[in-house]
């Protein structure tokens, strides 16, 4: 398991942003060297937890518990064949592009420990929208990405520091429960009944997810 490319992305502007002044750092490109990865701060004031990474709208964006966002190689590759087209590491705006992990098969509150010093967690999957629509440039993308349940994983620093592509990534917690990234995409999108399942994850889940599942099973019931 290993990084394959740490990408970072600067506001550009482009006709798909819904962001304030009608910027986007969606499109990430690779980047050599390393970089520092630390916790951003709260969501609505924290932007990314990679520096020099812009995140425009602080309000969907960015944050402590959205402080890096990774996708699996493997799955682009499968989308690159579906759609006949190459997508280069970062062009779903993930800051890491990882080798031999099943990203969205992670466990909410997973650790990855990447490169020698920064540790990671696991909280959600990441939600497609319009800008992301409008930067792949596909029909019908929000849907189709929907469907294919695999939306890669956001994550919340642990352990700051230095890292750079080519960093080997290790698993080093596992928590005693089964909700995937996977499992917790489908509960928000197409199978709200799942919700309750979330709450098993306790406060590893992304704290507005952590509440919509409560909400639910007080609602609804388990």
């Amino acid at each position: 398991m290993k990084l394959l490319s740490v990408n970072l992305g600067r506001a550009e502007a482009a006709p798909y942003a819904d962001a304030p002044g009608g910027v986007t750092g969606i499109d990430k490109r690779p980047v050599d060297g390393p970089v520092r990865v630390s916790a951003p701060g709260p969501k609505g004031i924290g932007g990314s937890g990679l520096a020099d990474d812009a995140v425009c709208k602080l309000e969907h964006h960015g944050g402590d518990d959205q402080a890096v966002y990774a996708m699996a190689r493997e799955d682009m590759d499968e989308w690159e064949r579906e759609l006949g087209r190459t997508l280069a590491d970062g062009a779903f705006g993930e800051n890491l592009t990882t080798r031999g992990l099943d990203v969205s098969g992670a466990l909410i509150g997973e650790r990855w420990r990447v490169g020698p010093e920064v540790v990671l967690e696991v909280t959600s999957g990441r939600i497609p929208c319009r800008t992301f629509q409008g930067h792949l440039g596909e029909k019908g993308w929000v849907k189709r990405f929907t469907q294919r349940g695999a939306p890669g994983a956001y994550l919340r620093v642990i352990v700051p520091g230095e890292i750079r592509a080519g960093d080997a990534v290790e698993i080093v917690h596992r928590p005693a429960h089964d909700v995937t990234v996977a499992l917790q995409f489908r509960a928000v999108t197409t199978e709200r009944t799942l919700l309750p399942r979330l709450l098993a994850a306790g406060e590893a889940l992304h704290p507005e997810l952590l509440r919509t599942a409560r909400e639910y099973e007080e609602k609804y019931g388990a």
